[in-house]
């Protein structure tokens, strides 16, 4: 059920939500009024959130920022936050995207001796399942690439960052009490979020951004302040997400 609620509210904060409902509003209002705002308002969200300038500069207050693993020091465990594969069932096989990073990383900081264990979290954030049991299909993945399995960790049960938090500090409290140091592995966009989570079940944990989206210097390109752009429109929705999420943890 919360799951469900959690996917209506996604919806409801898209910016695609937003202009459906004022080109709507534009196209079948009767007061005249009504529709004039209605129009403007349709503009206003397509100039803004397709611009990338924008985009960007609201991505470099929230993030945050990645470091180089010589800049961290040993930790017992580098915890990685699933939402990294879909599944594809035609091939039978897990089907990487962008934030694969995450996983990317941690195998890099694994090799060089900056964790001891792997812990991957997650299954899947689908409503209806998709054949996807991330930590489970991951594990077995990485032993194939010879990690030993003793050196995997998994929590296969979560579905969303809150409970990944929750259910990855019962693991640890309740099978892994002598683990006391842990590098939380997750994009930099959902590393606020991330790390909110996990204090919020007084689990100490040091952030590891993956996947940054803008970095500590600004480089823009001349379109990407004047030129709209359909994938910053959608990249929107993956901000918006998670500033909500963070500000509900302060209200609940």
């Amino acid at each position: 059920m919360i799951l469900i609620l959690s996917k209506i509210i996604y919806f409801l904060i898209t910016p695609l939500t937003w202009l459906l409902l004022s080109i709507f509003i534009w196209a079948f209002a009767k007061k005249k009024k009504v529709k004039q705002m209605a129009k403007v308002s349709s503009i206003v969200i397509i100039l803004f959130f397709s611009n990338t300038f924008i985009y960007k500069e609201a991505l470099r207050l929230w993030e945050i920022p990645a470091v180089n693993k010589t800049e961290i020091n040993h930790h017992d465990v580098g915890i990685v936050l699933g939402g990294m594969f879909e599944y594809d069932n035609d091939a039978n096989r897990l089907s990487i995207r962008r934030g694969g990073d995450r996983i990317w990383q941690a195998i890099d900081l694994y090799k060089a001796k900056k964790i001891s264990k792997i812990c991957i979290v997650g299954k899947h954030g689908n409503v209806i399942d998709r054949g996807l049991k991330e930590a489970e299909q991951l594990k077995v993945q990485l032993v194939e690439w010879g990690i030993p399995e003793i050196d995997i960790i998994t929590e296969t049960e979560s579905r969303n960052t809150n409970e990944n938090a929750k259910f990855t500090a019962a693991l640890f409290q309740q099978s892994y009490p002598h683990f006391d140091s842990f590098l939380l592995i997750t994009s930099a966009r959902h590393m606020k979020r991330a790390k909110a989570s996990f204090e919020n079940y007084e689990f100490e944990v040091t952030p590891f951004s993956t996947d940054q989206y803008v970095g500590k210097e600004r480089f823009y390109h001349w379109d990407e302040f004047i030129i709209p752009s359909a994938d910053t429109f959608n990249g929107w929705f993956g901000l918006i997400k998670e500033v909500v999420g963070y500000v509900g943890y302060g209200l609940f």
